[in-house]
């Protein structure tokens, strides 16, 4: 259960400054569904607005990384923060984006093998070769 207010279509519609947040992100999404997360941020406009033009300067202008990379990556990050919302609505973006179930196999895969490595090079404390280390 959320911490606070969702707010509905109705309620939106009666504040401008909202309104306008939605109508852009639906728009830009070429689709009427607005999800929880901009629902929750209603309650904090200019939280809304400032997180709303950021996903679309990441996540939605045209860059070097493909849509679908962008969604993978964003999954990645999620689940090492444990973001079950966040997890769930890119691993829906990135489908919609045309992963396929055979690519999610393998990029959990690649999650979890970081994952592994990464802990057990943290709990050893190896240092970094320098052949690695940028100069």
């Amino acid at each position: 259960m959320a911490t606070v207010k969702l707010w509905s279509d109705a309620e939106i519609a009666k504040v401008p400054r909202l309104a306008a947040v939605f109508d852009d992100i639906r728009a830009t999404r070429k689709s009427d569904f607005i999800n929880n997360f901009w629902r929750a941020l209603a309650n904090q406009p200019e939280l809304l607005e400032r997180t709303w033009a950021g996903v679309k300067q990441v996540m939605i202008a045209p860059g070097t990384l493909d849509p679908l990379t962008k969604e993978l990556l964003y999954i990645a990050v999620s689940t090492i923060n444990s973001c079950s919302y966040c997890i769930h609505s890119h691993t829906s973006a990135a489908r919609a984006k045309g992963l396929t179930e055979e690519q999610h196999a393998e990029f959990l895969a690649v999650i979890s093998m970081a994952a592994h490595t990464n802990s057990i090079a943290n709990a050893l404390q190896i240092p970094v070769d320098p052949e690695f280390l940028v100069s």
